[in-house]
């Protein structure tokens, strides 16, 4: 097992567009949000990027593992992807957000973080902590 491995984590594990747009920024803070409200663990996108061993096996270990994105090109989900995992995937522009006119405050934040929780993970959040994201 590599250094720095966390392979018995084996819940949900989210990971996040944090690009240079508005967007981008929104992603981030919802999965934020997700994770501080112990829908998920929020994990490293750069190190699966990187092919940093230890957080490969991590991502590995996880029951579920989410992408969110901030605009079409997607880049959470591709680099994901391209590592070999299989993602739940969503993108903001699809539930609403449009780059260059999103605002980032709480909430939107709230908004998206809800519509995610309520989307296709309510089954595993249901069976974590709960959460406040969820209605």
């Amino acid at each position: 097992m590599a250094a720095n491995c966390m392979c018995n984590e084996t819940g949900v594990l989210i990971f996040s567009c944090s690009g240079g747009s508005d967007v981008g920024e929104l992603s981030d803070r919802v999965a934020r949000k997700m994770a501080k409200c112990g829908q998920a663990k929020m994990f490293c996108l750069s190190g699966i990027g990187a092919h940093i061993p230890g957080m490969i096996e991590s991502t590995k270990a996880a029951n579920k593992i989410i992408a969110i994105d901030g605009c079409p090109v997607s880049c959470s989900k591709k680099t994901l992807e391209h590592a070999g995992f299989k993602v739940l995937a969503f993108n903001l522009k699809d539930i609403g957000f449009e780059k260059g006119k999103a605002k980032v405050n709480e909430e939107s934040i709230e908004k998206a973080a809800s519509i995610i929780a309520g989307g296709k993970i309510e089954e595993t959040i249901s069976r974590s902590s709960g959460g406040c994201c969820t209605k």
